[in-house]
């Protein structure tokens, strides 16, 4: 969820809750002020009877008017209170009841006790209560939809650079030498942050060009006495004046060396696909590369007794040629070499993936099939193949898979990374 999304949601939350706190304080308020002024009015209605029955010594006459009734009742004996209570009378003009607030009190007239009950209607009182309430709850929803529209557009313009200072980092490239443009904003955290992200690039592209220069540099520097060291290995296993033991450890230096030659090859093959230095990008005819590769692989299937089924589709990619070469000559290595006596190889080409299935040992799937110097324990190779592999299907959008099912090995590569999911 974006952080505007969340601002929003904990801003309207909390509104919600403020104001339904507020309005229900509110409520309370009014209706307390209204019902202390319906009692004064009570309060003035009984000091006139007072008055009336001291200056008359007779009780007024029992009133009924539209909004206020005025009842008497002999008590025998009984003293009664004065107190404020609601109550429900019968309005006789609009002929129902009515919520109403009474103040029964107490009068002494010739030798009697009388409980004189003062009445008035909360009629209006109720209404100017539920008006009030529905301005409230009206200007309640007015605030938190402006707050909502609000929040929507203006924060959405408000954090318009941050998004596009995001987007020009998810498209920069160490390897292409891009700067990453400034966004123009009057925000100065914002300015602040695309002066950050420019420093951070430029130190990016500056250890990355010195760490480029010494790669270059070593891998041209050891290539000439590897190339030295192989010849001088040549011509010194021919000369043939060497006893049994010292023809063992030359030969094991032989092969050490011939394997470092090839440890240096395919780490510098490695480097050149990563920073995409390899631009070779042509229109391939996939199938007659595969086809070709089954033919230059002939010779090692037949000494394997292994069974080869093909099923190729016509399909054109746009790669490199070079590195089409390299991915299926892997993949061909990786069946063959992990494959058992008298087994078997399937390869298919449809115009979305290419698989290569084939026939070896059970073995637990291991998640890091593709990370560099990951490799079976009885394997002889150097653990970069795959990794190869993974790198050229990174380069060009493809995506590769792996799966094992009772000794059964498939590897997919998907043209199309989008059908692939």
């Amino acid at each position: 969820m974006k952080l505007s999304n969340h601002y929003n949601k904990a801003n309207i939350l909390t509104s919600i809750v403020v104001l339904i706190i507020t309005g229900f304080v509110y409520y309370v308020v009014i209706h307390f002020i209204l019902t202390e002024k319906l009692d004064r009015d009570l309060a003035v209605e009984e000091n006139e009877i007072n008055q009336y029955i001291n200056t008359y010594h007779k009780l007024p006459l029992p009133a009924s008017y539209l909004d206020q009734q005025i009842s008497y009742k002999i008590l025998n004996g009984t003293n009664s209170e004065r107190e404020f209570l609601n109550t429900i009378y019968f309005n006789p003009k609009e002929r129902e009841k009515e919520p109403g607030r009474s103040l029964v009190t107490v009068v002494h007239l010739n030798g009697k006790t009388i409980a004189v009950t003062i009445t008035k209607s909360r009629v209006e009182s109720e209404n100017l209560i539920r008006i009030i309430l529905l301005i409230t709850l009206g200007i309640t929803v007015v605030l938190l939809l402006s707050l909502l529209l609000i929040n929507r557009f203006v924060l959405n313009r408000l954090w318009r650079p941050f998004y596009s200072i995001l987007n020009r980092m998810k498209a920069f490239e160490v390897a292409r030498m891009d700067t990453i443009e400034q966004e123009p904003t009057r925000i100065d955290e914002f300015n602040e942050l695309n002066k950050s992200v420019n420093a951070m690039a430029e130190r990016v592209r500056q250890d990355y060009k010195e760490l480029k220069s010494f790669t270059d540099n070593a891998s041209h520097e050891m290539m000439t006495p590897l190339a030295v060291i192989n010849s001088k290995l040549d011509s010194l296993l021919q000369t043939e004046s060497f006893t049994e033991q010292q023809g063992a450890l030359l030969e094991d230096i032989y092969h050490a060396t011939g394997k470092l030659s090839r440890l240096h090859q395919s780490l510098l093959l490695l480097a050149k696909i990563e920073n995409n230095l390899i631009p070779d990008f042509q229109d391939i005819e996939l199938k007659e590369m595969a086809e070709a590769k089954i033919r230059q692989f002939q010779e090692l299937l037949e000494k394997s007794k292994l069974i080869l089924t093909a099923d190729l589709a016509s399909v054109e990619v746009k790669m490199s040629r070079y590195l089409a070469d390299i991915l299926l000559n892997n993949l061909f290595s990786n069946a063959v070499r992990h494959n058992v006596t008298s087994g078997h190889i399937f390869l298919k080409l449809t115009q979305h993936s290419l698989m290569i299935s084939n026939s070896g040992k059970a073995r637990q799937v291991q998640t890091k099939i593709f990370d560099r110097f990951s490799k079976a324990v009885d394997s002889d190779g150097m653990g970069l193949g795959l990794a190869i592999t993974k790198q050229i299907c990174n380069l060009y959008g493809f995506r590769i898979d792996y799966q094992e099912k009772n000794g059964e090995h498939t590897f997919t590569v998907y043209f199309n990374v989008e059908l692939s999911s």
